[in-house]
């Protein structure tokens, strides 16, 4: 096209954008998502899905209550539609059949979500919708649906293929870095000089995954340590006054925090590929590392002890302790009882090494009564890990580890 015909159609499309706009304000929310998942243009379709996110923005709590019934109930699938056409597929598979089951089994809520996605902007809305929806659906249950269908558009729409590892330093956008502060959930950060140490010597690493619709917005990230041999306090890993070192002359690189960012996309897993590929890059850049280990916390610990049948002479053996919750403490569906533990293990790491007072702060104390543990992540047995945990929940561990647990003693019955 032209320079001058694009002109012209730029024109006639800003007046019939007034226009429209004019009509949309008289209209209702749910009639305007109604029109938009009829058939219109993409010029009337931008219009109305942009109207329609920025009412929902400016939305009380009460309406996107009401908003999320409208999307639940109104835009549900037709049960006896999904039936008769599985029926005729069954009967006649071809094409057509399987694509009438296909259609009539989608909610109309998903092509919802994806005609308002074509606004410039509007996926991070969207995750800011799933954010809200969240935080009401324990009160309100009948909304699961409608949440099944966000987290099923979000696990295509933030599959791995489409995130970008970037890494974070201390030159990067002050935006960025703001949101690494606020986001920052394992050891919280206190100021700006606490950053800076965190991001600037050469012996630290920052590394976080983006999408491409949010790039100002960090979905995951990962801070790494690089030391000489593996640490033992996020004290010490983390003090003021320490020394650093030379990335050269490192051998172990720690994760010593993984934070989610944006609780709209709870249940989408990123930390997995984050981590293994944070290890290949720095294994590639820096072929002195020669071990990759987290310092994690133990949350799950002191809540177990709370309601555990440990014996009291085992009591106040917090290493020990800590070693028989991680290896046998379970969830009925045979997994282990830390969410921690779960997300390393599952990802095909094992519990190296705990240690006591390791982690003094407030948080710490009240968590774990300071315990952290160590798990390894062997770049030649990753694999070999995932898949024993996944086949069959298996825990591996070190034998010092084991060690320990075995140690502990439960109480006997009648005692």
């Amino acid at each position: 096209m032209s320079f001058f015909g694009e002109l012209v159609s730029t024109i006639f499309e800003r007046r019939y954008q007034k226009v429209l706009l004019k009509q949309v304000d008289a209209r209702t929310t749910a009639d305007l998502a109604e029109t938009l998942l009829g058939r219109i243009g993409e010029v009337s379709g931008v219009t109305l899905a942009r109207s329609i996110l920025d009412r929902y923005a400016g939305m009380n709590t009460d309406e996107k209550l009401a908003f999320f019934e409208f999307m639940t109930h109104a835009l549900e699938l037709n049960p006896e539609k999904v039936i008769a056409t599985l029926q005729a597929y069954k009967a006649v598979p071809n094409k057509d059949t399987y694509r009438a089951f296909a259609e009539a089994s989608e909610p109309q809520r998903q092509e919802l979500a994806r005609r308002l996605n074509q606004v410039p902007g509007a996926t991070g809305q969207l995750v800011e919708m799933r954010k809200d929806l969240l935080s009401v659906i324990k009160d309100r249950p009948e909304l699961g649906p409608l949440d099944v269908d966000f987290k099923h558009l979000f696990s295509s729409w933030f599959n791995r293929g489409f995130l970008v590892l970037r890494p974070i330093s201390w030159s990067s956008p002050a935006d960025i870095l703001e949101k690494i502060i606020a986001y920052e959930a394992v050891h919280a950060i206190d100021s700006w000089d606490d950053l800076r140490l965190r991001l600037q010597p050469d012996d630290r690493r920052c590394f976080g995954f983006f999408h491409p619709s949010m790039p100002s917005e960090p979905l995951i990230f990962v801070e790494v340590a690089l030391t000489k041999g593996i640490p033992n306090s996020i004290q010490a890993l983390l003090a003021d006054e320490r020394d650093p070192i030379n990335a050269a002359d490192a051998d172990t690189a720690v994760f010593y925090s993984i934070s989610n960012c944006q609780t709209g996309l709870a249940g989408i897993s990123f930390g997995n590929s984050l981590i293994k590929q944070v290890a290949a890059d720095l294994a590639r850049d820096l072929p002195s590392l020669s071990t990759f280990v987290t310092l994690s916390p133990i949350p799950g610990l002191n809540r177990w002890l709370a309601t555990s049948d440990i014996d009291a002479d085992s009591r106040g053996q917090d290493q020990a302790l800590a070693a028989h919750y991680l290896l046998k403490a379970k969830k009925p569906d045979g997994s282990p009882l830390d969410p921690v533990a779960r997300f390393h293990l599952g990802n095909g790491a094992k519990v190296h090494a705990v240690h006591a007072l390791a982690d003094t702060s407030d948080n710490g104390l009240k968590q774990s009564n300071g315990t952290m543990v160590n798990y390894l992540y062997d770049l030649t047995k990753i694999s070999q890990n995932h898949e024993k945990f996944v086949s069959d929940q298996t825990v591996v561990a070190s034998a010092s580890v084991k060690s320990l647990s075995a140690s502990v003693k439960t109480k006997t019955i009648g005692s």
